[in-house]
């Protein structure tokens, strides 16, 4: 990268635009206009709105309501049922795992639980359990799905060269109860023997700490271009302007330097599992 980009990506284009504008047609043939039809659901219009714009997911049970309400012979389930994994996340979710995918280096830094992409499938579910509004079921369980596929980014060919640094206290928050986090703990450790990855952990008593602003993830693309995720509630954004991505670099040297090394984090892992 070069100076500054102007940030304009090209709009994507994903399965949720064309069930929404599918939706609008279907809703345009029954005669309903959007407050019509969210009075029938029993939902806002704003919302009606929303998935036939494509900015918001159609839940399951929508759909099958939709499709009774609009007899569209179960046209919306389908859709719904054949959206592919990835494109069950939010949008600049996706795209944190479209980039995730082709990446060459990634560098995380959590502070509240496991990275996504270290986690097991029991200590994931958990994670997503936590969350408040809380999700529905099956909406959590294609999250879990989502999420352990991710992970299979760090046993592809060539390998993605990844650093991970956490906060000690992660290691002590019993997500999903005390054997889960110990199983947890146990995958962390094999996951820092694997030659392409870097495992550290920031210890709670360290006085000097330079990511007190929030978690973050920073990647290099295919085009050595850098990019940076970075997420607090209810927002999440990727930087591509690299005097941003810069400074962000910055930050992440200096936890390295702070944080325990990859052997002394393995020692303390031992330790945690008495082993």
């Amino acid at each position: 990268m070069h100076g500054k980009r102007n940030g304009n990506r090209p709009k994507r284009i994903t399965s949720w635009h064309l069930i929404g504008a599918q939706l609008a047609v279907f809703r345009a043939a029954a005669k309903m206009t959007q407050g019509g039809l969210a009075n029938l659901l029993g939902v806002s219009e704003e919302t009606v709105a929303s998935i036939e714009q494509g900015r918001r997911p159609l839940k399951m049970d929508l759909a099958v309501k939709l499709d009774h309400l609009l007899d569209t012979k179960q046209a919306l389930q389908t859709a719904v049922e054949k959206v592919p994994t990835r494109e069950k996340f939010p949008a600049i979710a996706q795209d944190l795992v479209d980039h995730e995918r082709e990446a060459l280096t990634l560098l995380s830094y959590q502070s509240q639980a496991v990275p996504g992409l270290l986690q097991t499938e029991e200590y994931a579910r958990a994670v997503f359990a936590s969350l408040y509004p809380p999700l529905e079921q099956d909406e959590l369980e294609q999250w879990v799905v989502g999420r352990l596929d991710r992970q299979k980014v760090l046993t592809r060919k060539p390998p993605l060269m990844a650093n991970f640094i956490m906060e000690e206290s992660v290691l002590h928050r019993p997500i999903g109860g005390p054997e889960v986090l110990r199983r947890q703990i146990k995958h962390l450790r094999d996951c820092a023997e694997m030659p392409s990855l870097g495992l550290q952990v920031m210890p709670t008593q360290r006085e000097e700490h330079a990511g007190l602003d929030g978690s973050m993830v920073l990647l290099e693309t295919p085009d050595h271009d850098l990019l940076a995720y970075v997420e607090g509630q209810s927002v999440s954004f990727i930087h591509d302007d690299l005097d941003k991505v810069s400074v962000l670099h910055q930050k992440y040297g200096m936890l390295r330097s702070q944080a325990l090394s990859p052997k002394e984090s393995m020692r303390l892992l031992d330790e945690l599992l008495g082993e």
